[in-house]
């Protein structure tokens, strides 16, 4: 085999993917087409659960100084999202490109092997291992590997070469994204609804405007090459009777509102993550952090494997606990598309909706929704309130290090806490020191919710969520250690 697993697609799926799969020791290759990053700004900002991600592995600090907000929106109308509780608030204004270099420069410190001007050409699975066809700088060769993972977008090829199911409804229009510089314009950051259509204004930084315009009645159209700037200019002035004729576009695309899911996420060892995976409308700006939490939750369970730790079933686990995630991420996008983008008919049930955001438990559900703080897998049966849902911050006392629960994941392995200083419980753990981290301490505050409240330990996985708890759980520690870690050494 010329490696343990290989990555289609340096995007920010695919990047985190790779980081994942080389904390844990596992060697892979990324494929990429393009020879170097686009630049393009994509997708904005972080979601509230993304930034936790990335705060597990040590990685806030990489993208320098964070501008966050508590205010958003779902399909248009105004959501508080401090009602929310959290160690984070969403980011706005960090570009995908910052995203894509931030990421890349971590998995090739962690000694990835990520190769540009690298085009999948095919793929097998021949039983036992994977075949992929690649066109590289010095011709066309042949890689091979047990485990296969498309992250190579809404196009996927290896999802259409692997022969995944791919249903869904085609785009009904077509929308403009476009980054320009030498406007002045006035925010319109959750986006304004007009007679024709929807527009968005955001400021973005060294002068740059993003602006988003969706114009009802325009028929999608596949092109080969982006928009022009002209359509852009003139669908805007149409919608509101402005010229932003003068702007100088850095650059500029289009989208649609296709919604689709792959039936399945994983065919034998070929498996999708991301956009590969899911397409919907780019509503709330969920789609890449949906994609970044994919490879977070397939990334762990790809290296056990690989290693030898897990039988090859316990992949299954990744699309039992992401399609759900994927569906109701298509299910959002659909109703804030509905919301947002039709006309006049649909004005009764934002009112309607208006008056249900002003109750706390409604604004609650939508924001938790579109921020990823409302997942819940399913893991081993019991009462505790955190059990399959993503573990709380928690500053640490009686010990150096880790300082926080945050800190004790950065390394991606499974961490048991023990809160209790029971020495019996370490004895049982011990087993599983080689790849669980067992941390004695005491948190100095408990969150307010009481989720914690009374609670003697805690197993995190290295996705952030909470595996077994005590009490609470109705397995035992060593049961539940070996559901998610494998056999004892």
């Amino acid at each position: 085999m010329d490696t343990q697993v290989i990555v289609v697609g340096a995007g920010p799926a695919g990047m985190m993917l790779a980081g994942e799969l080389r904390l844990a020791g596992v060697d892979v290759v990324v494929l990429e087409k393009l020879a170097r990053r686009t630049g393009e700004s994509r997708g904005l900002g972080f979601t509230a659960r993304t930034m936790e991600v990335f705060d597990q592995r040590g990685l806030l600090a990489r993208f320098g100084d964070i501008e966050v907000s508590n205010q958003g929106h779902f399909g248009g109308l105004p959501i508080d999202f401090a009602v929310l509780d959290g160690a984070h608030q969403a980011a706005k204004t960090i570009p995908q490109s910052r995203t894509e270099t931030v990421l890349e420069e971590w998995v090739t410190s962690l000694g990835a092997d990520v190769r540009r001007s690298h085009e999948l050409l095919s793929v097998k699975d021949a039983g036992d291992h994977v075949e992929a066809e690649v066109r590289g700088p010095d011709g066309v060769h042949r890689l091979t590997a047990p485990y296969l993972v498309g992250c190579d977008g809404g196009r996927s090829l290896v999802r259409k070469q692997a022969g995944f199911e791919f249903p869904g409804t085609a785009s009904t229009m077509e929308m403009f994204l476009a980054d320009v510089k030498g406007l002045n314009l006035p925010p319109r950051m959750i986006g304004e609804t007009l007679p024709g259509g929807m527009v968005m204004v955001g400021p973005l930084p060294d002068g740059i405007t993003r602006l988003i315009v969706c114009e009802r009645g325009t028929p999608p159209q596949r092109r080969e090459t982006p928009p022009s700037y002209d359509e852009v200019a003139a669908a805007w002035k149409r919608l509101t009777g402005d010229d932003i004729g003068h702007g100088e576009p850095v650059w500029v695309s289009s989208f649609g509102d296709a919604t689709r899911q792959a039936t399945h996420y994983r065919q034998g060892r070929i498996l999708l993550a991301g956009d590969s995976a899911h397409i919907h409308l780019p509503a709330g700006g969920q789609g890449m952090n949906t994609s970044i939490q994919d490879a977070v939750n397939l990334g762990w369970k790809l290296a056990a494997v690989a290693l030898g730790r897990m039988d090859e079933t316990f992949l299954d686990t990744y699309h039992n606990e992401r399609h759900p995630v994927g569906q109701r991420l298509l299910m959002n996008t659909r109703a804030q598309g509905l919301l947002f983008l039709s006309g006049a008919e649909v004005q009764p049930l934002r009112d309607v909706f208006s008056e249900l955001i002003r109750y706390e438990p409604v604004s609650r559900h939508l924001a938790a929704m579109v921020s990823g703080l409302e997942i819940h897998y399913a893991v081993d049966g019991g009462a505790h309130p955190l059990l399959g849902r993503r573990m709380p911050h928690l500053e640490l006392t009686g010990t150096t290090s880790p300082g926080s629960s945050t800190e004790a994941l950065h390394g991606g392995r499974g961490v048991l806490l023990d809160l209790a200083d029971n020495a019996e419980l370490r004895r049982r753990a011990s087993g599983w020191t080689d790849r669980v981290d067992v941390v004695t301490a005491a948190p100095k505050e408990l969150p307010g919710d009481g989720a914690l409240d009374g609670t003697a330990a805690v197993l995190v996985r290295p996705d952030g969520y909470v595996a077994w708890a005590a009490p609470g759980s109705h397995s035992d520690l060593p049961m539940a250690l070996e559901r998610w870690f494998g056999p004892a050494r």
